[in-house]
């Protein structure tokens, strides 16, 4: 046994570092404390007035809230920094920290990112695009198509879009052929399929499309949504939409990080970050039932707007240049064929499945709501 002249240097040096361990557990509250809250600017790819700019605003304020204000995210509408198409870049090279947008606005830079929601995703709708993006390796292949471009951000698709109509027109489009020679806002691989259909493209951001229509430079437009298009005033300089299109079945939102500054953030903001854009994402989709289906029925009472389907012949005919394209497209870029394949051997299960389980909801509606529905007294 060891006298107590040999124990006493060891209790004493045992007593200094546990003394300074009590104190180190102390000071770092108070250190992380006195550092306060992580501020974010953001940046959307919206105009102020649009719903879409709204629900970057709603994701913001969910990060925001569930953090308890350890990160707060500011976001600035489209303009404020950065042009809308700018958006990839501003975020990769740090001059924003994050934004929102779809990734079809970066187009430019690598035509694969436009799987992501432009076309008719092999009969997906757009919550099935977000299921293969999370677990049929879409996440993965975003991240090796990010990489391949040099582009130093962390991507979150999220928020399922309804199907997009064909767009505003002059008058009613019966045909194809209607589509010839007229000049046409689109963006992402429907660039390449409305050019194959013949019409003049010219690829413009949300907020540029309504005065590019009353000054001539557009004879037709697509954008979103009931709601967006009534709040950017496609009303005032059309009175003819055409519903229902393959050119955007099954788009998405993409919020976007500085991959430097996201990986810099601690586990715990990370994890939220990523809840959040989930919580968000369903959200939005409750919000857009809501709000696109009153603006729908404002559109055809107080703005007089008529509503015509497209013509199936032209739905059909969407198809067959869009496999064209495609085939364009893998030729040139192996991750374009690697992404279509991919989404492909997914959306075959899932579809067939969402095929032979999905009641078709038309008869109820009929049932309910049609001309020789049972009237309630």
């Amino acid at each position: 046994m060891a006298s107590s002249k040999d124990r006493t240097p060891s209790r004493r040096r045992f007593l200094k570092v546990a003394t300074a361990g009590a104190a180190a557990s102390v000071v770092a509250p108070a250190i992380a404390q006195a550092q306060g809250p992580i501020n974010m600017r953001w940046q959307s790819t919206w105009p102020a007035k649009d719903i879409f700019h709204e629900y970057a605003l709603d994701y913001a304020k969910k990060v925001n809230d569930m953090t308890g204000g350890d990160l707060k995210i500011e976001v600035l509408p489209a303009g404020a920094v950065v042009p809308a198409f700018g958006l990839l870049d501003a975020v990769s090279k740090g001059t924003l920290d994050g934004g929102h947008g779809v990734m079809v606005y970066h187009y430019g830079k690598q035509t694969a990112l436009a799987l992501w929601g432009s076309g008719p995703a092999y009969a997906m709708d757009a919550n099935m695009l977000l299921a293969w993006h999370k677990f049929g390796g879409g996440k993965e292949l975003l991240a090796k198509l990010y990489a391949s471009i040099g582009a130093n951000v962390v991507s979150l698709p999220y928020g399922p879009m309804p199907t997009q109509p064909l767009g505003w027109f002059k008058k009613p489009v019966q045909k194809a052929e209607d589509l010839k020679g007229v000049k046409f806002r689109t963006v992402g691989i429907s660039i390449d399929v409305f050019t194959g259909l013949g019409a003049a493209v010219n690829a413009l951001p949300g907020g540029e499309i309504v005065s590019a229509m009353d000054r001539g430079l557009l004879d037709a437009a697509e954008f979103n949504n009931a709601s967006s298009d009534r709040i950017l005033g496609f009303p005032d300089v059309s009175k003819v939409c055409m519903l229902q299109s393959y050119h955007q079945n099954a788009e998405q939102f993409e919020i976007l990080f500085n991959k430097t500054k996201y990986d810099a953030l601690p586990e715990k903001l990370r994890a939220i970050i990523s809840g959040a854009a989930e919580a968000a994402g369903q959200e939005m989709s409750w919000k857009a039932i809501d709000r696109y289906s009153q603006d729908y029925a404002d559109l055809q009472g107080k703005d007089k707007v008529k509503f015509y389907k497209t013509p199936d012949s032209i739905l059909q005919k969407q198809l067959e240049v869009y496999d064209e394209v495609v085939a364009k497209k893998s030729a040139e870029n192996p991750l374009f064929k690697e992404i279509s394949e991919s989404q492909q051997a997914f959306a075959k299960r899932a579809t067939q499945w969402e095929q032979d389980t999905v009641v078709n909801r038309r008869m109820a509606y009929n049932h309910y709501f049609g001309p020789n529905a049972k009237k309630k007294t």
